[in-house]
C-alpha cells in the first residue's frame, strides 16, 4: 500500500521528527464493516498513519467514523480487509493491540465516586502498572492534565472538562504510543476545549501518535498534521487542513443580503452568471450568499454593483481564505455541526 505525503500543520510550523521516520502506526487495506442488518458502514478504506502524526477523521454524522476508530481499538471486527496497529494485526492480535494503545470515547469512563488520583491509579492497576511505578504515574498525569490541586477531590463533583481531562488521563497511564480520541470534547464550552486541545498538543509533542475523530472543524485544523475525510463509510479526501483548504478553489466573497429567500435566490442567479468571476462555486447562507472563486478578491467589488444594480441591499460582505468548513461543504455538500451554545455547555475548570 503507497503511504500518502505527509505535511506537517503545527502553530509552530515544524514536524515531529518521528512523523518523517516512515515508521508506520495504523496501515489499513480494503477495510470493509457490514453490520447484520446490511448496513454497509466502512466501504473499501485504504489509509496509512505515521508514527508520530497527529491524524484526523472528518465526516457527518453516520460517515462511519467512530466505526473505523473502533476496528482499530479492536472493539468491532472488520468484515474485510486488513488492519494492522502498530505492527499487530486486528483480527488475530487484538490483545496486543489493546496492550499498545489508549482510547478515549465520546463518553467518559471514570467512576465519579473515586477522586481524581484514585481514577488513574485504578487505570494503572487494570493496565498492569508496575506498583513501583504507579506513585510517580499517577503524580505526572494529574500534573500534565491539571488536575493535582484536586487530586484528592470526588469526581462526581467535577466539570465536564475536568472529567474528560482525567478521562484522557486514565488512558495514558501505560503510555501507549498510540492515542485513539473519538471526538473527545464533544458538550463543552469552548474554554474547556482549549483546554483539552493544549493537553492533547503536549502529548503529541513529547512522541505519541495520536488519531482524532471530531466534528468541530477548528478543532481539526489547530491540532492536525493530516486530515481524511469520511462520507458514506469512504475517505473521499486526503491531505494536510492547507492542503484541503486550497482545494476549494480560491478565496470566498461572504455577502449579507436585506430580505428573505426570494432575495438570496435572486442574488445566488447573478452570482451564478457573473462573467468575471469564471468557474465560481454559489451557495445559499442563513445571512445571503457566498462565492467561491480565484478570481473573488479582484472583482468581488464588481459583484457588489451588479446587485445593487439589481435594486438588491448589501447590508455586510467579507472576502477571505477558505475554511475547513468550506472543505467540508464542498466536498461533503453538508454544513458542518454548529458549536455547542455556551449557555448550555458544561462549565470548564
Amino acid at each position: 500500500m503507497s503511504q500518502p505525503d505527509v505535511e506537517g500543520h503545527r502553530s509552530n510550523g515544524t514536524t515531529p521528527d518521528s512523523v518523517t521516520n516512515g515508521r508506520t502506526t495504523i496501515d489499513v487495506d480494503g477495510l470493509e464493516v457490514v453490520y447484520s442488518d446490511g448496513t454497509a458502514a466502512v466501504q473499501g478504506v485504504d489509509m496509512t498513519v505515521p508514527e508520530g502524526e497527529f491524524f484526523g477523521f472528518l465526516g457527518p454524522n453516520g460517515a462511519g467514523k467512530t466505526t473505523s476508530i473502533k476496528v482499530f481499538a479492536t472493539l468491532l471486527s472488520p468484515t474485510s480487509g486488513e488492519v494492522l496497529v502498530n505492527g499487530f494485526d486486528a483480527r488475530s492480535e487484538a490483545h496486543k493491540i489493546r496492550e499498545t494503545i489508549g482510547y478515549m470515547a465520546q463518553e467518559t469512563s471514570i467512576d465519579p465516586e473515586l477522586t481524581a488520583e484514585e481514577n488513574i491509579r485504578f487505570a494503572c492497576e487494570a493496565y498492569g502498572v508496575s506498583r513501583g511505578d504507579r506513585d510517580g504515574r499517577v503524580d505526572e498525569l494529574l500534573d500534565l492534565v491539571d488536575l493535582a490541586d484536586v487530586a484528592d477531590k470526588r469526581a462526581e463533583g467535577f466539570s465536564g472538562g475536568m472529567k474528560k481531562r482525567l478521562d484522557a488521563a486514565t488512558a495514558l497511564v501505560h503510555q501507549p504510543p498510540l492515542v485513539f480520541l473519538d471526538e473527545p470534547t464533544t458538550g463543552l464550552d469552548p474554554k474547556a476545549r482549549n483546554r483539552l486541545w493544549e493537553y492533547f498538543q503536549r502529548i503529541n509533542d513529547l512522541g505519541t501518535t495520536i488519531f482524532l475523530t471530531t466534528q468541530y472543524l477548528e478543532e481539526a485544523d489547530q491540532l492536525c498534521d493530516r486530515l481524511a475525510v469520511l462520507l458514506d463509510g469512504q475517505i473521499v479526501a486526503d491531505g494536510s487542513p492547507d492542503d484541503l483548504k486550497r482545494q476549494v478553489g480560491g478565496d470566498v466573497l461572504d455577502i449579507e443580503l436585506e430580505g428573505g429567500g426570494a432575495e438570496r435566490e435572486r442574488a445566488m442567479t447573478i452570482a451564478q452568471t457573473f462573467d468575471a468571476f469564471g468557474d465560481a462555486t454559489v451557495t445559499e447562507t442563513d445571512e445571503g450568499v457566498s462565492v467561491t472563486s480565484e478570481r473573488a478578491r479582484q472583482h468581488g467589488t464588481d459583484l457588489l454593483v451588479a446587485l445593487r444594480d439589481a435594486e438588491l441591499t448589501v447590508t455586510g460582505f467579507n472576502i477571505r481564505a477558505p475554511t475547513l468548513d468550506d472543505v467540508f461543504l464542498a466536498i461533503t455538500g453538508e454544513k458542518p455541526d454548529s458549536e455547542p451554545d455556551s449557555n448550555t455547555a458544561e462549565v470548564s475548570q
